[in-house]
């Protein structure tokens, strides 16, 4: 698989860091749900409440990329639950992602939105986009309704993803968002007890978790 993807630099512009606010971007889309084509812009998630979630991948009929996008297929109604638009994206057309849901049975469940960024631009916003090869590195990226990036992983091309510690990351931003002045600490899920920092803490996490 590293050979196959021989890589390179990543190209400009300067991409976008966690904690600022994510770009406008349109794509093409294959929505798998309908068998249709269509459009994505992240204006209009922002505007109808969205949590946008960007899962790049390299390419289309490869290897580890139907073994990730099946996983996310497996997190779909908690994310969509938890009011999350999921976008898988590579630089593949619309057609080849039609072409792949057909032919691919591990794509069976997809549903989710799947973005053409034929460009890279996209992908270049986000960093991912490799120069030499076209291709995008498998980046998972958090964009809140207030259009804040809050979260950002990139494997290389041979390390696939764990999407159930993706929804994990979802949840505990949704209840961030909702509750600013807490913390959510390692491993945090819903029902468990979360942190509000402040100097009668410092030193005493351990008690603050378990009293």
């Amino acid at each position: 698989m590293a050979d196959e993807f021989n890589t390179g630099l990543y190209s400009d512009p300067t991409p976008i860091a966690v904690g600022q606010d994510a770009p406008e971007f349109t794509m093409e889309t294959f929505e798998p749900s309908s068998g249709s084509f269509g459009e994505v812009k992240l204006s209009e998630l922002r505007n109808d409440g969205k949590w946008t979630v960007l899962v790049f991948y390299p390419a289309d009929f490869t290897f580890v990329c139907p073994t990730e996008l099946a996983d996310l297929a497996a997190q779909d109604a908690k994310l969509t639950e938890l009011g999350a638009k999921i976008i898988s994206v590579s630089t593949d057309t619309k057609f080849s992602h039609l072409a792949w849901c057909q032919s691919e049975k591990l794509m069976a469940d997809v549903k989710y939105t799947m973005g053409a960024d034929t460009t890279g631009k996209v992908s270049s916003l986000f960093g991912v986009y490799d120069e030499n090869t076209g291709l995008a590195l498998r980046g998972t990226f958090i964009i809140n309704p207030e259009s804040k990036l809050v979260s950002s992983q990139v494997n290389y091309y041979n390390v696939g993803r764990n999407m159930e510690e993706l929804s994990r990351i979802v949840e505990a931003n949704v209840h961030c968002l909702a509750h600013p002045a807490e913390a959510c600490p390692a491993k945090w899920s819903p029902g468990q007890k979360t942190l509000t920092p402040n100097e009668a803490m410092v030193g005493k996490v351990y008690e603050a978790l378990n009293r």
